[in-house]
């Protein structure tokens, strides 16, 4: 039933083409580097073709104990992370232009890019022992997608407070603030069932065009908005001495030293 896989990321359809399965495979920490990004976008780009014109839905989950840990940390660094930040630009870009409803199940850790990803959910399940943060901040870092996506979800004062202490939370605890939608012990099971309960039923041509009418002011936003804050990172933050110190001492295991500036 595989329609594309890969030894990083795999597109599956299920219930007949009901909907699709986006798969990170690359336990047990789902790094989020250039090459998975790269298929990633491919494989939303595929989920959106006439191949699967039936799906209602696009469910995002992941093999092993962890959703994700985010993004390659040595590519945060002064001389890659123009091209990061591009990559994943593309791959964001990618799943809201799919127009389908993204729903996300979670367990383990889901950090950094990998909230960013999950942050663009219609319905996000998450398992009750699941650990969410945004902690670009630790590494003298800031997360343009999250920037954007965090207060359309949480509003701003959540949003701040996730962004700028980089603390990590607990399932409940991101629950009650609004992150997740809801708790499940096998949330992929939870996640397909809502979809099956929620989304199969409509007309899947109809469900796009209202997918991309609903998502008109985040493309807006991704178009204009999210460059400007891809230029504070790359040509403001990356030039700092904390920024590379953040990802000096990630690499070496080590506290950093900060000379806040």
């Amino acid at each position: 039933m595989a329609d594309l896989t890969t030894p990083a990321v795999s597109l599956v359809a299920r219930d007949d083409g009901a909907f699709v399965e986006l798969r990170l495979a690359r336990p047990p920490r789902n790094l989020l580097d250039g090459p998975a990004l790269d298929l990633i976008a491919e494989l939303a780009a595929a989920a959106a073709s006439p191949v699967h014109r039936l799906a209602r839905a696009i469910l995002i989950t992941a093999e092993g104990p962890n959703f994700s840990v985010g993004a390659s940390v040595p590519e945060h660094g002064r001389a890659h992370v123009a091209v990061m930040l591009a990559r994943f630009h593309r791959t964001i870009g990618a799943l809201v232009a799919c127009d389908l409803p993204i729903v996300a199940a979670v367990r383990g850790h889901c950090l950094g890019g990998g909230l960013e990803v999950v942050s663009l959910a219609t319905r996000l399940v998450a398992h009750p022992g699941a650990q969410l943060g945004q902690p670009e901040i630790r590494l003298g870092a800031l997360a343009p997608v999250a920037s954007l996506l965090l207060p359309r979800r949480l509003g701003q004062a959540r949003a701040e407070d996730l962004l700028l202490s980089g603390r990590v939370i607990d399932a409940t605890v991101a629950r009650d603030l609004g992150l997740v939608d809801d708790l499940a012990d096998d949330p992929e099971a939870a996640a397909a069932a809502w979809i099956r309960a929620n989304l199969v039923p409509h007309s899947a041509s109809s469900l796009r065009l209202a997918t991309r009418a609903a998502r008109a002011g985040l493309r807006r936003d991704l178009a204009e908005l999210l460059p400007t804050l891809e230029r504070l990172y790359a040509d403001e933050l990356a030039s700092t001495h904390d920024a590379e110190e953040g990802v000096r001492a990630f690499i070496d295991k080590r506290a950093p030293r900060w000379e806040h500036q």
